[in-house]
């Protein structure tokens, strides 16, 4: 009895050590690895408004490399910022070189607004004074008035704030793209042509305007001053 009570046991033990090992074993070669964690979505940005032919979408230094929407929509922001200032530079730059000015005097001293030259030349022309009152009226607008307030803007630019909207929203949705499509390009254009103007203006030629040199008529558009 002792022996085959004993050898009972053995062969129990040896059976669960056998199930145990099995187990583990098929635990091993049959349990499915956990998935791979899901590859990051990279938006793209090809069918974003202003990819337009013949370029399409171009972005030779690479700035939306690996971008998410929130940074194309800053860069976006900064773009329009700069084309609506560039086409105001603009232009003011054709209104003055027309000759066109505000009546009176820019300071107190005696200083008319017609003695003020235009282009680059203005700056060395402008009292000190009215250069820090410019530089706050922009910050003014840049910090309170040029932005988002309200959080109501629709897309990066829209500046509307619940108070301006000039018939806005009675626009269906292609005319809006539209629309955006027009100011984005013209900034772009503006972008390009006060550069052009700021370029010409340290010709020898001292014409911004080098149409009038290419058609034989130069002229000096500060010359009178």
């Amino acid at each position: 009895i002792t022996l085959t009570y004993f050898f009972s046991i053995s062969t129990m033990m040896k059976l669960t050590i056998l199930a145990l090992l099995s187990g583990h074993a098929a635990a091993f070669f049959f349990s499915k690895p956990p998935p791979p964690p899901p590859e990051p979505i990279i938006p793209t940005f090809e069918t974003e408004l202003g990819v337009q032919e013949p370029l399409g979408f171009i972005d030779p230094l690479n700035f939306l490399e690996d971008a998410d929407q929130e940074r194309f929509d800053r860069l976006r922001y900064v773009e329009l910022k700069h084309g609506r200032i560039s086409m105001l530079a603009v232009l003011g730059h054709i209104v003055t070189s027309a000759g066109i000015r505000l009546p009176g005097d820019i300071d107190t001293s005696g200083t008319s607004f017609e003695s003020i030259p235009t282009g680059l030349l203005a700056l060395s022309h402008v009292p000190g004074a009215g250069l820090v009152q410019i530089l706050l009226f922009v910050g003014f607008l840049e910090l309170y008035v040029m932005k988002d307030v309200t959080g109501e803007g629709e897309f990066p630019g829209d500046f509307r704030n619940g108070a301006l909207d000039f018939g806005w929203d009675t626009f269906d949705e292609e005319t809006k793209l539209t629309k955006r499509g027009i100011e984005l390009n013209n900034g772009r254009a503006a972008m390009m042509g006060i550069l052009a103007l700021m370029v010409h203006e340290m010709l020898p030629s001292n014409d911004p305007y080098m149409i009038n040199g290419i058609l034989g008529v130069p002229f000096d558009f500060n010359g009178a001053l």
